[in-house]
């Protein structure tokens, strides 16, 4: 690890870390990006690697959305994750990109963001100096670009163990069932009562809908205390939609995102209740 901070810090800004590829050879086939210097991370152990600890479930950058969608660990602890890494692009796709190069390209429809805000995962930044951790949701900063400075790495992905194995979800609208980017995505993570009948938290999450991926803070204040009705379901969908930015664009325009955040939000809390 301190090999590759090294020399991205060395050739900065010349030099750009590559993980599975998927995005950046993208954006240098179509001359969007060129870097000097390629620095491989799949070799780096620091980087790999998904584990139950005390602290929660750590993730390592360069794990595959294939490692994550079928890792026992990720099904039983956090199910909403490993959801969206089934919904990734193709098989080749999932066995090649990473979730730490998902997050780290700062693509607004990014799959894995919502469920791992949801979870209130934090991250782990290596750089000359050391490391530092981060809540995920503190980690955007933009269309396509996140606090990543061109010498650090995103090094592993923590989800609070509090929050493990609680209920979850994730849901995903494009504009076919396979190979698509998001119109809208949404995740959600619950903490009931004993009955099982009254929200006691609520941590929901979008994207495709604003600058960045984001928390529904408002629904999520709603719903907190409420009792599980189809009326506050509806309510809380309502919210939500209004607190996205969508923007229109060739996929979509920004009523139909609203008019869909505020059906699936429903939809969404209904399949992580299914979980509890």
């Amino acid at each position: 690890m301190k090999e590759a901070v090294s020399l991205l810090a060395q050739n900065s800004p010349e030099a750009r870390p590559i993980a599975g590829g998927t995005d950046l050879l993208v954006r240098m086939k179509r001359h969007l990006v060129f870097p000097r210097l390629l620095v491989d991370l799949a070799g780096v152990p620091e980087f790999r690697g998904i584990e139950l600890t005390e602290q929660g479930l750590r993730i390592g950058s360069m794990v595959t959305h294939a490692e994550i969608m079928y890792s026992p660990l990720v099904r039983q602890y956090a199910p909403a994750l490993a959801t969206a890494s089934a919904s990734v692009g193709a098989p080749q796709t999932r066995s090649l990109g990473t979730i730490g190069g998902n997050l780290a390209s700062g693509v607004p429809s990014m799959d894995g963001a919502p469920p791992l805000l949801a979870l209130e995962a934090k991250v782990t930044v290596a750089h000359s100096d050391g490391q530092r951790v981060l809540a995920l949701e503190n980690f955007f900063s933009g269309p396509h670009c996140t606090i990543l400075t061109p010498e650090q790495l995103l090094m592993d992905i923590l989800i609070p163990a509090e929050n493990l194995g609680r209920p979850s979800g994730f849901v995903k609208y494009g504009r076919r069932k396979a190979l698509s980017l998001s119109l809208v995505n949404m995740a959600a993570c619950l903490e009931l009562d004993q009955t099982g009948r009254r929200f006691v938290r609520v941590r929901l999450a979008m994207g495709a809908v604003a600058p960045t991926p984001m928390r529904a803070y408002g629904a999520e204040a709603f719903l907190e205390g409420k009792e599980v009705t189809e009326g506050i379901l509806a309510e809380a969908g309502a919210i939500a939609a209004g607190e996205a930015k969508p923007i229109d664009d060739l996929r979509a325009s920004a009523q139909y995102r609203r008019e869909l955040i505020r059906v699936i939000t429903g939809r969404l809390l209904v399949e992580a209740l299914a979980r509890r």
